[in-house]
């Protein structure tokens, strides 16, 4: 439910932007560009995420119990995350810069779970794995 908000209110710092393909991510000119463009990092780090948890679950396939504690964890953590998230833009809710604040939060929490993901249950002991070793978030 919190995820949802978060996203829900930075999708109202987002008013419709008609050609939202033709935004330079690398030189946004405005807030409205700056939040468009943390949203779109934040659904990269979040469709990185689904494909690591889903790697995860596909590597254990074979164990039940421990499905039921991945699944357990990572509802946790997206509780986490969006409680988490939705203080930071309570925080900042003087502000425009609020949305992005959220956004980067998320982002940054996202490709750490992500990472939690790839070094507990899919790397080995050497950090092999099918997978590669994601990106760690960056630093604000």
């Amino acid at each position: 439910m919190r995820k949802i908000l978060v996203l829900t209110l930075a999708s109202l710092a987002l008013p419709s932007v008609a050609a939202s393909s033709e935004i330079d991510c690398n030189d946004p000119l405005n807030t409205v560009e700056i939040n468009h463009c943390a949203q779109r990092e934040v659904d990269a780090a979040q469709a990185e995420l689904t494909k690591y948890f889903q790697a995860s679950l596909d590597q254990h396939a074979d164990d039940p119990t421990l499905i039921t504690a991945l699944r357990t964890a990572q509802h946790a953590w997206e509780a986490f995350a969006a409680a988490h998230c939705d203080a930071i833009y309570t925080q900042w809710r003087g502000g425009t810069i609020r949305a992005l604040m959220a956004l980067s939060c998320r982002e940054q929490l996202t490709r750490a779970r992500t990472h939690q993901l790839w070094q507990a249950f899919l790397a080995d002991m050497d950090g092999n794995a099918d997978l590669p070793e994601p990106p760690q978030p960056k630093q604000p």
